[in-house]
């Protein structure tokens, strides 16, 4: 019997979301010690099998290698596990008496999980870890290629959070992926928010879905190697980044600049750390292999070894290389090395001086990197600071190989393989997504203050006391004065008064005591006083508190206040709040 693949798949997509939504039904009343214990549980068997799942990978897509996904697979089951260990997303957050404020952290619902073929088994184990951690339920959408890798994974992760205590049924995977019934899984009444890992098609198919989205958007990574660099030391991690599982890591350095000074030195190293450096009419054929008129990357080329990419080239390079490197003169469709390449081909900038390669560095990202990831390795902070304050990238690392820096595995960025590109990159957030992304924040407030406490009632100037000197201000203000004030103000608009001999009618006295009542609570204005011969003794420094949670009126009010936030590893800061502090040195990493 012939089965339309498409109608199996979404006939799927709709048992599976049904079944994950009825067990978040229970897993949301779950308490914050009980979805902890149900993550570290999901860690521990990712990590068992971490070996396995990378061979796995491997075989089924031929993207990659075993030791660099094995190496992705303990990012997620380990580094992820710990980086979140601790971090409060369910209950209450915080409380702040001050303010009378309570703050509490809500499961949003079922994560549809979109899953790309070149991170197939940890991007698995990430979406289900810092899924279930904010209290959600997720069904995962494999990539066609890579299916049964994918699902095998999910069912690790799915008995493992099982045996832990969690419903049956809170991960779904599904065993019939399609283009449409990953349409349809987005689409879902059912599904609260979609985390999207692929290609541009699918990310933007996410943010189409009518859903609340995080995506990300192509990862064309300059890498700056300025004037006073350890070159040796740059060079060997550049290698390494572009290197690791063969360029499938959408970080991955594209693009080395440096000046001619440094040609040299930096040629020298590349080629101490096996780089095969092109010809010309090589560089030509990579070129035209790599990337389509189109600007799409080949797909026979994603995650292939520099020997299998030197080879469809139609040229060899000797077995140990470890990347291919090609000299190009420009960024742009004229020149297609000048793009992201998803594979160990790293494209090379000579420029005169600092000024030129800044303006390389940005022209590569503003071609197809916007928001996503630049590097620099120098010794100058402050060229350091000013490459971090120029580049349209929301990952600016220094004296990193890049994939290893921008998921957190070099860094204390959040370790994360879903990384934000802001709305330069047409992302909803810039942020590395973790397991606060995934929560809505519910807010408890009490009364602090009347409606008329809260506003500023303007003095007005009645006729008497525009007639007054100035000199003479009155010493207070009587009741009988802004009760004349007030009908002279509604006469002026058009409404009757009650006239100046007669009592104040109801609706103005009731205003005029309530004015009154305010300007007697009103704290006296200090005394002016000259200034002491002897300057007092400065104010102790104020102790720094490691705050556990951040969000953007806390950043509003800090830059209002000219005052810093200090954050520590674990501290939940919101997009919002990012996106706000931005604009200012207001968060400030502390440790505890």
């Amino acid at each position: 019997m012939v089965h339309d693949q498409d109608l199996v798949s979404i006939q799927e997509v709709r048992g599976k979301v049904e079944k994950a939504y009825a067990a978040w039904q229970k897993f949301r009343s779950y308490t914050q010690e009980q979805v902890d214990a149900i993550v570290e549980a999901m860690g521990a068997a990712g990590r068992a099998h971490a070996q396995p799942l990378a061979e796995m990978a491997v075989e089924e897509t031929s993207y990659g290698n075993v030791p660099d996904k094995l190496a992705k697979n303990l990012l997620c089951s380990d580094l992820l596990v710990r980086s979140i260990r601790g971090m409060k997303t369910l209950g209450i957050l915080r409380e702040l008496p001050e303010q009378k404020i309570v703050e509490f952290g809500v499961p949003q619902g079922v994560v549809a999980a979109i899953v790309p073929t070149t991170n197939p088994t940890s991007t698995v184990i990430y979406k289900a870890i810092v899924s279930l951690k904010a209290g959600n339920g997720v069904v995962i959408s494999p990539h066609p290629h890579a299916r049964k890798c994918t699902a095998y994974t999910a069912k690790l992760m799915a008995e493992a959070a099982v045996a832990a205590g969690a419903p049956e049924d809170i991960i779904q995977c599904l065993d019939t992926p399609t283009m449409e019934g990953t349409q349809a899984l987005m689409r879902h009444d059912k599904i609260a928010v979609i985390l999207a890992t692929g290609g541009s098609g699918m990310v933007k198919a996410a943010y189409s879905s009518g859903k609340p989205a995080f995506g990300v958007g192509p990862g064309n990574v300059p890498v700056l190697v300025e004037k006073t660099a350890d070159v040796a030391d740059a060079v060997r991690k550049i290698v390494i980044g572009k290197s690791f599982d063969y360029g499938t890591v959408c970080s991955s350095e594209q693009s080395l600049v440096t000046c001619h000074a440094m040609k040299d030195a930096v040629v020298t190293e590349l080629k101490k750390n096996r780089a095969y450096l092109c010809t010309e009419e090589q560089a030509k054929a990579l070129g035209k292999l790599l990337v389509s008129p189109a600007g799409t990357i080949n797909p026979r080329c994603v995650g292939q070894s520099p020997g299998r990419i030197a080879e469809l080239a139609g040229f060899s390079v000797p077995p140990e290389t470890s990347i291919i490197v090609a000299e190009i003169g420009g960024v742009g469709k004229m020149h297609p090395l000048s793009a992201e390449k998803l594979s160990p081909v790293l494209a090379l900038y000579i420029v005169e001086g600092w000024e030129q390669a800044l303006d390389t560095c940005e022209a590569i990202l503003k071609f197809n990197g916007m928001g996503h990831t630049a590097v620099i390795h120098s010794q100058d902070e402050t060229r350091i600071r000013e490459f971090g304050r120029r580049m349209p990238a929301y990952r600016v690392m220094a004296n990193t190989a890049s994939p290893q820096g921008s998921v957190g595995i070099t860094t204390n960025l959040q370790p994360s393989m879903t990384l934000g590109c802001g709305a330069v990159g047409g992302n909803s957030t810039s942020d590395n997504i973790g397991p606060q992304h995934l929560i809505n924040i519910k807010r408890l407030a009490w009364a602090v203050r009347l409606p008329e406490e809260a506003l500023q009632i303007p003095e007005v100037k009645t006729a008497a006391r525009a007639a007054a000197p100035a000199a003479a201000a009155p010493a207070g203000i009587d009741r009988q004065t802004v009760a004349a004030a007030v009908e002279q103000y509604l006469a002026q608009k058009g409404f009757a008064t009650s006239g100046a001999a007669k009592p104040a009618a109801p609706a103005v006295a009731d205003v005029v005591d309530r004015f009154l009542a305010a300007r007697r609570a009103a704290p006296p204005a200090p005394p002016v006083c000259a200034s002491p011969a002897t300057p007092p003794p400065a104010a102790p420094a104020p102790p720094v508190t490691v705050v556990d949670f951040v969000c953007e009126s806390d950043v509003r009010d800090a830059m209002r206040q000219n005052r810093k936030i200090y954050i520590g590893p674990k501290t939940i800061v919101t997009p919002a709040a990012r996106e706000a502090a931005a604009a200012g040195d207001v968060l400030v990493l502390a440790q505890r």
